[in-house]
């Protein structure tokens, strides 16, 4: 179904999403022993960043992109584009490739998908492929680009787990012009031979360091090796390691780099300890702590599935605004969950660290590891969904005391 057909809760083809298949994943996890992190790397006084004002060489009418889209941009509320904006969408409209080094909450999702619609309307043949590390993000994604591409008559479809399969290789089968889904429900797909990417001119790669910590690179080389060989591509990562930098030289033309980052999410976040001696004893802490008046939104996290359902359903019985996330619960309970910690009809998200990854919730102002992570690349994950646009966050770490 084209963009401009449904609204959201009645929306087929943009909307749909499929049951998970059991292959094409990256490696479980909860199964690997922890990294030891010594309690002292949780503690850390928030250095916010002071962020020099920008002034964008454009405003959103200036580029050179289709009436439509600045109706909708307009429609939004978008005036100035914020600095990734601001400076690959000229580069993107080109059809040049692009690197964008960017914290997460930056715009990026508008930066590609601004230039990927104007090139879509503009030529029937082209058709793009998004990849994203999580089915949050993917889901986030889906909601921007139609958005952004209202009326565009466009059709696209969703590939990721823990929904219906049916209605999802049904839209395949439709050829829709955008696909958008996580690495290893894409590999599924060209497993079953359900996905031909042969005609895919335009490959997105939103949190690319992040699917790669996740153990999809292997996925990833497979999936853009199937693309068409004349495309534009588009990396998006927080960080430019040497593995990033290796794909990118490996699937990229001559690309325009493009720096935007200011410093790392945590150094907002204000990082501390919580010693504990016995199980009583750690929920009445944690129970204590959410009494805070300070804190107002939370997202709490536990180690496996059980564990935070179980937390989730304590916290509930002792009056709390509480529900859980995890990869357990279907997408359609995921999203549930997320949409009412995002509108505050609950302040706290329990959650394994499916959550950690692609979801952007203004105004989380505490992050509580009620366990301690697997990493400490995971660690500044989790803590990274708080101290958002410049606001100082506060990240608590649960430590046993022996």
């Amino acid at each position: 179904m084209p963009y401009s057909s449904r609204s959201r809760t009645s929306s087929r083809n943009f909307t749909r999403q499929p049951r998970s298949f059991q292959g094409g994943r990256p490696t479980n996890k909860s199964k690997v022993k922890k990294e030891y992190i010594h309690p002292s790397k949780f503690i850390q006084v928030a250095k916010p960043v002071s962020i020099n004002e920008y002034t964008s060489q454009h405003t959103f009418d200036d580029f050179k992109m289709h009436d439509l889209l600045k109706r909708n941009l307009a429609a939004k509320g978008f005036k100035q584009p914020s600095p990734i904006q601001d400076q690959t969408i000229p580069v993107g409209l080109d059809g040049r490739d692009v690197v964008g080094i960017a914290n997460t909450g930056t715009g990026k999702t508008a930066a590609f998908a601004i230039p990927m619609l104007h090139r879509l309307m503009s030529d029937p043949q082209s058709r793009a492929l998004i990849m994203a590390p999580t089915r949050e993000l993917a889901n986030q994604i889906q909601d921007e680009c139609r958005s952004i591409g209202r009326g565009s008559g466009l059709s696209a479809t969703l590939i990721i787990g823990g929904t219906a399969m049916g209605p999802q290789l049904r839209d395949l089968r439709g050829r829709p012009r955008v696909v958008i889904g996580t690495p290893g429900r894409i590999k599924d797909h060209l497993q079953q031979g359900t996905l031909d990417l042969s005609q895919f001119n335009i490959i997105v790669l939103d949190e690319f360091d992040r699917m790669l910590d996740m153990g999809f690179i292997h996925d990833i080389k497979e999936i853009l090796s199937q693309a068409a060989t004349e495309r534009q591509s588009f990396f998006f990562s927080a960080t430019l390691d040497a593995r990033v930098r290796g794909l990118i030289a490996d699937f990229s033309d001559n690309p325009v780099h493009i720096t935007v980052k200011t410093g790392d999410t945590s150094d907002n976040v204000h990082q501390d300890i919580v010693t504990y001696t016995t199980k009583e004893d750690k929920i009445e802490k944690l129970h204590d702590l959410l009494n805070n008046e300070a804190v107002t939104k939370v997202l709490v996290f536990d180690d496996t599935k059980r564990s935070v359902e179980k937390l989730s359903q304590e916290l509930e019985s002792r009056g709390f605004g509480s529900d859980a996330i995890h990869g357990g619960k279907s997408q359609a309970q995921r999203q549930r969950a997320l949409q009412k910690f995002k509108e505050s009809r609950i302040n706290v998200l329990v959650a394994t660290d499916v959550a950690a990854r692609g979801i952007d919730v203004v105004g989380v102002s505490h992050v509580i590891n009620y366990s301690t992570p697997q990493s400490y690349a995971d660690y500044t994950h989790r803590i990274g969904r708080a101290g958002r646009a410049g606001n100082t966050g506060y990240a608590l770490t649960f430590i046993e005391k022996y």
